[in-house]
């Protein structure tokens, strides 16, 4: 995701923040290594993600709605999946009601400490975790 489009996702965010709250329902799933966090957003919703640290798989089951992915803003039609690269922040729209499932390998079933391991809170948090990562020697996508 280019600079300018990240831009775009974090004026669309502070604009969506002037509008009235969404109700979206949230399910937690756990399996042997595996958790799921599901959402339903009901259509007419704008709204933006968080800053995802790892590539995590999503899965559109039921919906549309059209998506930043990468680059580019993508109309998706359930049933979709793909998976996202680190530094991942999206915005989207729904156009019909939407079910949307992200998976995170772990084993971990504290939503606090999952949420502290996966997700970055503000953009400068997830600049600081990329240069950890590049200390260790490995390399920050995003």
């Amino acid at each position: 995701m280019t600079d300018a489009v990240r831009q775009q996702v974090y004026e669309i965010e502070e604009w969506i923040r002037t509008l009235p709250p969404v109700d979206v329902p949230v399910r937690h799933y756990f399996s042997s290594g595996v958790y799921a966090r599901e959402i339903t957003i009901p259509a007419g919703t704008a709204l933006t993600g968080k800053i995802h640290k790892y590539a995590q798989l999503n899965i559109l089951s039921a919906g549309e709605i059209s998506v930043t992915i990468g680059n580019e803003v993508r109309r998706l039609k359930a049933p979709f999946t793909f998976v996202a690269p680190p530094g991942t922040k999206r915005a989207a729209y729904v156009h019909e009601e939407a079910v949307w499932t992200t998976i995170h390998g772990t084993d971990e079933t504290d939503l606090t400490k999952i949420e502290e391991h996966f997700i970055a809170q503000t953009e400068q948090e997830y600049v600081t975790f990329c240069k950890v990562l590049e200390v260790e020697g490995t390399k920050c996508l995003g």
